[in-house]
């Protein structure tokens, strides 16, 4: 039998009734993350990002071990700008994870992005 745990980052913001990440065996699964107090798209980005590396980490895990990624854009010509700062922070990953990219109609408190993940802790 597997239980489930919880996974969640001091001061993080919650906007529903879901929790932030889920620890399930040896996968891990975050709920999407969005920084929009963080300013323009880049820095969105990248504040989704940083949540995401401190959910992995309260988890037991990193960026190394995500197997799947989807990226939700309130307009889908802000992908090459998007892309630019998820490059940067996969930089040094051995296999980058799957990922989707789309547009959504809208996305909450008005993000600009926001990023779901999948991660698979390796039990070797």
């Amino acid at each position: 039998m597997t239980t489930k745990q919880a996974i969640a980052i001091d001061g993080g913001a919650v906007y529903g009734p879901y929790t932030p990440g889920v620890r399930s065996g040896n996968s891990l699964w975050l709920s999407g993350q969005i920084a929009p107090e963080a300013g323009g798209l880049e820095a969105q980005v990248a504040g989704a990002l940083a949540k995401i590396d401190a959910l992995l980490e309260a988890g037991g895990s990193s960026k190394h071990d995500l197997v799947a990624v989807q990226v939700l854009l309130m307009d889908i010509e802000d992908f090459t700008a998007m892309n630019q700062v998820y490059a940067a922070w996969m930089e040094g990953v051995r296999v980058p994870p799957t990922r989707a990219a789309f547009q959504a109609a809208a996305l909450p408190a008005g993000a600009a992005v926001e990023i779901v993940a999948h991660a698979v802790l390796d039990s070797a």
